[in-house]
């Protein structure tokens, strides 16, 4: 078969039952402060970051990617959120991440995070089957103006 070709025989039917789910929504208030350590640690140089009037884009980061200790990272290094049934592969790579951001985060913002499992596809590539997770995390507001939709693509080996 050639390399991306749909093959479709590791996906059952309780992983593809999994499309859909969602985590519990997150919610976090920015702080001017946060904004300025931020953008002190990532060396940021634009005055607004700096004094804390605007997060510089990947500040979100820093709010909403869930801590965890060492020993309860999953074996790519990244927090198990319970979107996923086991894979019946299991060498993850990270396959890309796509970010849309509609409008910067600003301090006293009032932002809720929720993640979905957007989509589970199987392909075939050079050195056997591969499958392909996408989590999608769309960022609001408290009061649902949008902020920014990050999708991560996942790919299991």
């Amino acid at each position: 078969m050639s390399a991306g070709k749909t093959t479709g025989t590791l996906l059952t039917p309780e992983l593809l039952a999994a499309v859909g789910r969602t985590t519990e929504p997150r919610r976090e208030e920015v702080s001017r402060r946060e904004i300025r350590h931020y953008a002190a640690a990532t060396r940021q140089r634009d005055p607004r970051y700096l004094r804390g009037d605007e997060a510089p884009p990947l500040f979100y980061t820093a709010l909403f990617w869930p801590e965890a200790p060492l020993e309860e990272l999953r074996a790519d290094g990244l927090t198990r959120e319970g979107l996923l049934p086991p894979l019946p592969l299991k060498r993850v790579m990270a396959g890309g991440v796509s970010v849309n951001f509609t409008r910067a985060i600003r301090p006293g913002d009032q932002l809720v995070a929720r993640k979905a499992l957007k989509r589970i596809q199987e392909k075939q590539g050079r050195s056997g089957p591969l499958i392909f997770v996408d989590v999608e995390m769309v960022v609001e507001t408290e009061s649902g103006e949008p902020v920014l939709t990050e999708t991560t693509t996942s790919i299991a080996r």
